[in-house]
């Protein structure tokens, strides 16, 4: 399952020595609804190499705003606290898999 990250959680998760990435999403998006399981899915996959999280947009707009979100879903990727990979729109698990697997290279 994923983590629950907030505007006031946010940075404890970046700076966590493991990478983060990040599922920016609201409830109302549909596509945001469609990655959900597959989020769940890496989250497990990955558990104690990577941590993932779940932002909704509409609760926490200091981070939406940090990052630039204009569109959902938008997952962004960091190592050492660095933005370092982005995935805009909705994508199929396997394209995931991939950037999850280079983020740990």
């Amino acid at each position: 399952m994923a983590l629950v990250l907030t505007d006031s959680n946010f940075d404890e998760w970046l700076n966590a020595a493991e990478p983060l990435i990040v599922d920016f999403w609201a409830e109302w998006c549909g596509p945001c609804k469609m990655m959900a399981p597959v989020v769940d899915e890496l989250a497990e996959m990955y558990a104690g190499k990577v941590n993932i999280g779940k932002l909704d947009v509409d609760d926490n707009n200091e981070i939406s705003s940090r990052y630039g979100i204009r569109n959902i879903p938008t997952l962004l990727f960091f190592k050492n606290g660095q933005l370092v990979d982005k995935q805009v729109g909705a994508t199929q698990k396997s394209a995931l898999v991939q950037k999850v697997e280079a983020l740990l290279g």
